[in-house]
């Protein structure tokens, strides 16, 4: 991804927490048939399953671990290039920005049109991970994560039992043991203070409040 150096984001913290909230993603892989994607809900654990083989040295993922399950009938779990990085991409918050609400348009006149956004790039060795136990836990910790905010979560076990072991005998899961990360935080840092005030006041008025509050972060030295 082109980053300019005035826009790259490098704290994992940072990185991590538009991951965790934004968590549905593009993943991308490269196989026999090209490039292939899907779109998936994923969760950044801090570390993968330890498997037999494996010693605890190398479950130490300092950038995270991402998980996700794709149906059984989706080909990409089956034709990825395991020696080729697989790429899954985390868009946040993103806007159009209008040449009229900065200054400059007022002294010179020379400006344009551009378009304000967040996202993430996560590379990594993909795994297939197909195995009943494993597979519970995945689902149960996403339902987990996304019932939270119900007043009355739903939880797997709610299910019968015998009906959730053929909704996993149908799924596959992925894991992704993250090597880079990559952030991108265009937020007019380009442009002058006052032109990125003129920025705030636009999406305000607009009620663009996360983007808007990203902006002045940058004009808090936050960005």
């Amino acid at each position: 991804m082109y980053i300019p150096k005035a826009n790259e984001e490098t704290r994992t913290p940072v990185l991590h927490e538009l991951m965790r909230s934004q968590s549905f993603a593009s993943l991308v892989t490269f196989g026999k048939a090209g490039l292939f994607a899907s779109h998936v809900p994923m969760i950044l654990e801090a570390g993968g399953i330890l498997e037999a083989q494996e010693t605890p040295d190398d479950r130490a993922v300092p950038l995270g671990v991402l998980n996700c399950h794709v149906s059984r009938a989706n080909a990409q779990w089956k034709d990825f290039a395991p020696d080729v990085e697989a790429l899954a991409i985390f868009s946040g918050a993103q806007h159009y920005i209008s040449p009229s609400w900065y200054e400059e348009k007022q002294v010179t006149g020379k400006v344009v049109p551009t378009w304000n956004y967040v996202v993430v790039h996560a590379y990594g060795s993909l795994k297939v991970m197909d195995d009943a136990d494993w597979l519970r836990a995945h689902v149960e910790s996403l339902t987990t994560i996304h019932e939270a905010a119900s007043p009355e979560p739903w939880a797997v076990s709610d299910a019968p039992a015998d009906y959730i072991a053929s909704i996993i005998k149908g799924i596959v899961g992925l894991e992704m043991r993250i090597t880079r990360l990559e952030g991108k935080w265009k937020l007019s840092q380009n442009r002058s203070e006052s032109d990125r005030r003129g920025v705030v006041e636009g999406l305000d008025a607009l009620g663009s409040a996360e983007m808007k509050q990203l902006v002045m972060d940058t004009l808090k030295g936050r960005g």
